[in-house]
């Protein structure tokens, strides 16, 4: 399965993927607001989890490539999570954006999660979706509420990490999207 949008491509992931993800998610640039993102351990787990809710939900992240390139630029996706924070987050759909630092603040990712919205919400009907970002990362929390999310509460993973939780209304997707 493919999304494609007017600059994008997103598709499924494979296994080739997991040493792309973790050169990007490991460069300083990106990993500051991931935790321990860079661990290779603890990648290879986010990355079989992520790609396990295909099996399971029908639904995860896709790998964002350019239109007509072979790069991968980052990955983002709608995903089944359980990180361990509330019942009111963990069985949820849960968004998430992560892109190489060179593509930052040229609206690739809110180019991408409004296809995914779409497809998501048009694939499984309306959902309350949830996010978790963490509270330095402005660009991202500025993206969220472009895309709909508003804040729950403030939260901390299992290791302590401090995050801020999201949640988006179901059907928002059928609202008129903002311009990110």
């Amino acid at each position: 399965m493919q999304l494609q949008t007017e600059r994008l491509e997103l598709r499924l992931p494979v296994a080739d993927d997991i040493a792309a993800m973790h050169a990007i998610v490991s460069h300083e640039q990106t990993s500051r607001f991931l935790g321990r993102a860079s661990d290779p351990a603890l990648h290879f787990e986010r990355m079989a989890r992520n790609a396990g809710s295909w099996l399971l939900y029908g639904y995860g992240s896709f790998m964002v490539r350019l239109r007509g390139r072979e790069e991968l630029i980052g990955n983002c996706g709608i995903f089944h999570s359980w990180r361990g924070v509330g019942d009111d987050f963990d069985d949820n759909p849960e968004a998430g954006w992560i892109l190489g630092h060179e593509y930052g603040g040229m609206g690739y990712a809110g180019e991408a999660m409004r296809a995914v919205f779409e497809w998501f919400e048009q694939t499984h009907g309306p959902h309350r979706v949830v996010c978790m970002i963490a509270p330095e990362n402005r660009p991202s929390l500025r993206l969220a509420e472009k895309l709909g999310f508003t804040p729950m509460r403030e939260g901390a993973l299992p290791d302590g990490e401090a995050v801020i939780l999201l949640d988006r209304a179901a059907g928002s997707a059928n609202r008129p999207p903002e311009q990110v």
